[in-house]
């Protein structure tokens, strides 16, 4: 998690870091193991980090490739997400297959690239549908 690593960048324990920003000690723990925060935590540990509230809520939608629950995924899954490190990257990608298959489509249909290209917009969609699934993000 983001917290972690703002944390250890400034080699604060756990503690300090409650004691900065006015938080309880299990709270530090909870976010940093990935449960969900509320805002007024996430203003509290922005304010201590310096950072904006986004930063901390955008980590919430990257995916951990270090984690053990991501290994444990399918190779599938996992050969597919290769160069993609977010929820937000994924979905990206998702409309710029569909807009070209969309245009493919309009502009000068093809018996075979039109296909492919709205099935690879398909296909993104149910690699982003699966890892919300199993809560890749």
């Amino acid at each position: 998690m983001i917290v972690r690593k703002l944390r250890t960048k400034r080699s604060w324990s756990q503690e300090q870091l409650a004691d900065f920003s006015g938080l309880n000690v299990r709270t530090i723990q909870r976010v940093e193991n990935g449960q969900k925060a509320s805002l007024e935590t996430l203003k509290c540990l922005a304010s201590v980090f310096e950072i904006e509230v986004d930063t901390l809520t955008e980590e919430i939608t990257v995916i951990d490739k270090e984690a053990e629950t991501w290994k444990e995924l399918p190779w599938l899954f996992r050969a597919n997400m290769l160069g993609v490190n977010s929820r937000k990257s994924l979905v990206k990608i998702e409309v710029a297959l569909l807009v070209f298959a969309v245009a493919n489509w309009i502009i000068q249909p093809d018996e075979i690239f039109t296909p492919i290209m709205f099935l690879s917009a398909y296909a993104a969609g149910l690699l982003t549908r699966y890892g919300d699934r199993k809560k890749v993000w």
